[in-house]
């Protein structure tokens, strides 16, 4: 089955701590609403395509919670990798994309993921206060730059700096861009760009 064909989808199970990674054909999920369960039985991932749209139910290790998350359709069948977030922490708790994305960026979930666990009983402000900063001061390099900008034209954004990622936000047309500040991969990620695209929402 080809690349094309197929969509790989992955969470963390909140009750065993593993990784599920699942693939679907086009076909299964424009098909029928599908359950992706995880191997112990105690979690789901629910995937429902319905007209336009893609509609996820998605088992968050990191709050204990299910977050209802939605995208375009087009998005969800052809983008090259998706990511859906934890509103409490920060870090993302699904992927939806191409096989190779999804397992490189699992593989940088698991890695936040046991930081999280293990400095869970002296939780600071940040889940890395080192890469924090060093993402923040590569940032405020890029803007230095004036290496900032938008797809709908706007140069001027705002930051959000949340427990484990920064968040860009146009302040015209609402558009985003997300950055990881948890782990080693995403200072090195930030370092080896020299300017930021914010999605515009058209």
């Amino acid at each position: 089955m080809s690349a094309e064909s197929t969509r790989t989808l992955a969470y963390l199970c909140p009750a065993c701590h593993r990784s599920v990674v699942i693939e679907r054909s086009l076909f299964q999920l424009s098909a029928a609403p599908n359950t992706l369960p995880c191997p112990c039985g105690k979690s789901a991932l629910q995937v429902t395509l319905e007209g336009s749209r893609a509609s996820l139910t998605v088992p968050c290790a990191f709050c204990g919670h299910e977050h209802t998350v939605s995208c375009s359709g087009h998005a969800f069948l052809h983008e090259k990798a998706l990511a859906f977030s934890c509103a409490a922490s920060g870090l993302d708790c699904c992927y939806v994309g191409e096989e190779g994305a999804v397992f490189q960026a699992m593989k940088r979930l698991e890695e936040a993921a046991d930081k999280l666990e293990r400095r869970e009983e002296q939780r600071g402000t940040f889940l890395d206060e080192l890469v924090m900063h060093e993402v923040l001061s590569e940032l405020k390099d890029i803007a230095a730059r004036g290496g900032i900008s938008c797809t709908c034209g706007c140069r001027e954004w705002k930051l959000e700096v949340l427990y484990s990622a920064v968040v860009l936000r146009c302040p015209q047309c609402g558009g985003k861009l997300r950055l990881g500040a948890a782990t080693a991969s995403d200072i090195d990620d930030i370092c080896c760009k020299n300017t930021l695209t914010i999605q515009g929402r058209r």
